[in-house]
């Protein structure tokens, strides 16, 4: 796999999504990327909000590459990481739609359903999102449009 320069990874998730992390954190490590745990460390419940605005925060802030979040339903992550300007967080239930947020939209989180999707969709999801890089468009479309997602 080709994932530089893409190689720091960022992960959180909340407490539905804690032991899907712990076998994703492996996964990336195996492609050779480096992965930071934000947390939790537990399945203690928590407010899964807190977690993606760390997470969105330190990757807009340059901590990692991209980003990955993980909740039961992946829905309330990308709610939260979207409310901070400059992330762009992406609800992925495949390759395809991983490959996607990356190519057409610059997407630079990835978020997934614990509780919606198995390990091994996951697993692809997370490839196609580390090994797909932003196409701008031939006319410079995807660029345009992004730049268009930022309110300010």
């Amino acid at each position: 796999m080709t994932a530089s320069p893409r190689h720091r990874v960022l992960i959180a998730s909340d407490h539905a999504g804690v032991e899907v992390k712990v076998e994703l954190i492996r996964y990336l490590q195996s492609l050779g990327l480096t992965v930071t745990d934000l947390g939790p460390n537990d399945t203690t419940p928590v407010d899964y909000p807190l977690f993606a605005h760390r997470l969105a925060r330190a990757v807009v802030a340059g901590d990692g590459d991209w980003g990955v979040l993980i909740c039961g339903s992946g829905i309330g992550m990308s709610i939260a990481a979207n409310k901070v300007p400059g992330a762009r967080a992406a609800l992925v239930h495949e390759a395809y739609t991983a490959r996607m947020a990356r190519e057409h939209n610059d997407a630079n989180i990835v978020v997934l359903g614990a509780r919606v999707i198995g390990m091994e969709i996951m697993k692809a999801s997370l490839q196609a999102f580390a090994t797909t890089a932003f196409a701008p468009g031939d006319d410079g479309r995807h660029a345009r449009r992004v730049q268009q997602l930022d309110p300010s």
